[in-house]
């Protein structure tokens, strides 16, 4: 973490100043015009707004419908590849610390001997090594939203939300700078009901299921139900089934639960089977009561015993899944002939189980992909084109999940089969594990594999970095910082704040050796003008305000002198031109993980791996590809005066 670039200030680092003009927010009085309408509150919407916060200059108001902040969150899995990104806001320790940690799942099946029975017939490492240096964790979603709402508040923009605001109708006007007329209604306050009208260049509806924002767009989520009920309670509870503790997937004669230990070493959350649905009878979800769901859950467990105390929360709800058409206002054939205006995100379009644990953390990328793409074009660093790489991306994402959870949930519905009865047609309780394991990489976040588009490029040179495939994320491994011989992990270095990164893995040739390709590339950087550093960097801007560009030489760190490293990885920065020390790394040979070998990179040409402002992989390229990578961002940025 970096401070005290501007001067010297006492107090909480993470409390950053107020930008002129945002030291007491709006003061309660609504604006007319804004530059983002966020509507919602929901995972992707505060991280939507989190990332709009970084940018004072960007007006951004955020309208929930609800009194005030959420209290108690109905998701509550977090995959690896979310706190990855939490950590790009500096929240990562944090969220691990509170959350549970899901360390290893086991599955139960009915006895073979007494199938009236259950007993433990697997147990899995629940993430693969290799995966993640994060764990898969569990904790309250309403937590989650108010760290991301006080690194709001912590901002430079000092942005909060304004409550008792529920958006009932958006539409786009032809022309104007702030074409967008969203129609606000007061949910609270003496007055009862009120209508205002806030204009905007951009509104994002964040506004779940049921989304106003959607509805007014002329879209709707398409996709069917099963007609399959499941109960799903927070309890405190006293049992003897040994594994309360892990997450458990149980198959029984009576039925399937899906448990799953929640934070703070007591609470625990059922996902209870409770069987089909008359498709008929519209009111039978609502008949069911928790007792119901605890009754079930009780059969289940046989022989073991279960005594709930306290419920904290339980709902019942029906499996199904569906996707939105579009994913903003552009119209099939009006694509490419312009912008677009609105979107949605989260449970706006898209919805599905919530056994697979995915709801929130896809949701909450959905939010991530949109925010720096939104402050790119209003900045003017970026053609309003980069906005129809949002639906392009993330409606296949989307898609992907839906398919996957049809998948899962009909496992995990089904009858188990009976061993002793060879006609049985249930299904047998090894697939449930076998279909875990499989799916692993996709739960912990990892299957996300963006196609080529306009920042994300094709994948010619990846054999030169073949732990960072292109339009994946971008996997961290352990360095060493050379200015201070710090450890930490490569990726944990980027930021939530919308600049591009480019790290830049040394050759074999000698750092200063006339044939150094890295040098050379650092040297083009430096003085062409078909740099994109020079070309897209603003004049007065600190110079890595676009990019961030990172290296890492071969040898270890007490071979090398920061002396020698070459100007532009010693940028001078902010009013009193500090030195940035903390843009060169080395191998962390002490633990015996070497990122050249950890990750692939080619040891005698070394590679350039560029990286989006989300964390995913946009390129690999050779050193010296000083056009390919001039050409490429070419298409990306807008030249800066």
């Amino acid at each position: 973490m970096q401070f005290y670039l501007d001067g010297y200030r006492p107090g909480d680092p993470e409390d950053r100043p107020a930008a002129p003009g945002h030291e007491e927010g709006h003061g309660g009085r609504l604006p007319e015009e804004v530059d983002v309408l966020v509507v919602g509150t929901g995972p992707a919407g505060v991280v939507l707004a989190a990332q709009l916060a970084e940018f004072p200059g960007i007006r951004t108001m955020v309208a929930e419908r609800r009194e005030g902040p959420l209290e108690l969150g109905q998701a509550d899995g977090v995959a690896c590849r979310t706190v990855e990104m939490f950590n790009a806001f500096g929240l990562a320790e944090k969220l691990v610390r509170e959350a549970y940690w899901v360390n290893e799942t086991v599955f139960w099946r009915p006895d073979e001997q007494d199938h009236s029975k259950i007993v433990r017939s697997g147990r899995v490492q629940d993430v693969a090594d290799g995966l993640s240096e994060y764990p898969h964790v569990i904790v309250n979603q309403a937590r989650m939203q108010a760290y991301l709402l006080e690194h709001m508040r912590k901002s430079p923009s000092r942005l909060e939300p304004d409550y008792g605001l529920e958006a009932t109708a958006v539409v786009v006007h032809p022309d104007g700078e702030y074409p967008v007329e969203a129609t606000l209604r007061r949910t609270t306050g003496p007055g009862g009901s009120e209508d205002v009208t806030v204009r905007a260049k951009y509104v994002v509806g964040c506004d779940g299921a049921r989304s106003a924002v959607r509805k007014s767009m002329g879209v709707e989520l398409r996709g069917d139900a099963r007609n399959h009920a499941w109960g799903v309670m927070d309890v405190l509870a006293v049992t003897h089934f040994p594994d309360v503790r892990f997450k458990a997937a149980i198959q029984s004669a009576g039925g399937n639960i899906l448990l799953i230990p929640r934070e703070g070493g007591y609470l625990v959350r059922f996902y209870v089977d409770l069987g089909d649905l008359d498709p008929a009878d519209r009111e039978a979800r609502k008949r069911f009561t928790v007792d119901t769901i605890i009754e079930h859950a009780q059969q289940v467990l046989h022989p073991y015993t279960l005594e709930v105390k306290d419920v904290a929360w339980w709902s019942v709800y029906e499996v199904g899944q569906r996707i939105a058409d579009r994913f903003d206002d552009v119209l099939p054939e009006e694509r490419g002939t312009r912008s677009p205006r609105v979107f949605i995100a989260g449970d706006a379009c898209h919805t599905h189980s919530a056994k697979a644990g995915q709801g929130m953390n896809v949701s909450m990328q959905d939010g991530f992909n949109l925010g720096w793409k939104l402050a790119a074009v209003l900045e003017g660093r970026s053609p309003e084109s980069l906005l129809d790489t949002y639906a392009e991306e993330r409606r296949a994402i989307a898609q992907e999940l839906i398919d996957f959870d049809t998948r899962w949930s009909k496992t995990m519905g089904s009858k188990v089969k009976d061993p002793n009865n060879p006609d049985d047609e249930g299904l047998d309780p090894q697939e449930v594990e076998r279909q875990f394991v499989q799916a692993g990489r996709f739960t912990a976040g990892f299957g996300t594999d963006y196609a080529p588009n306009m920042i994300t490029g094709e994948d010619t040179h990846e054999h030169l970095a073949k732990g960072f495939p292109v339009g994946e994320r971008f996997y961290s491994a352990p360095v060493v910082r050379l200015a201070d011989g710090k450890p930490l992990g490569l990726g944990h270095v980027a930021q939530a704040d919308g600049r591009w990164r480019l790290y830049a893995f040394a050759d074999s040739a000698r750092p200063d050796a006339d044939d150094s390709r890295l040098a050379g590339l650092l040297g083009f950087l430096v003085e062409s003008p078909d740099s994109p550093l020079r070309r897209f960097t603003p004049a007065g801007a600190d110079p890595d305000s676009v990019f961030d560009l990172r290296a890492v030489y071969q040898q270890g760190h007490r071979e090398l002198d920061v002396n020698q490293v070459p100007e532009i990885l010693l940028p001078k920065k902010g009013p009193f031109g500090l030195t940035d020390y903390e843009k060169v790394f080395t191998p962390d040979l002490k633990s015996g993980v070497d990122i050249f070998d950890e990750r692939g990179i080619d040891r005698q040409q070394g590679a350039l791996v560029v990286v989006r402002p989300d964390q995913y992989v946009a390129h690999v390229l050779p050193l010296d590809a000083h056009e390919e990578l001039a050409a490429f961002f070419n298409a990306v940025l807008v030249p800066q005066g």
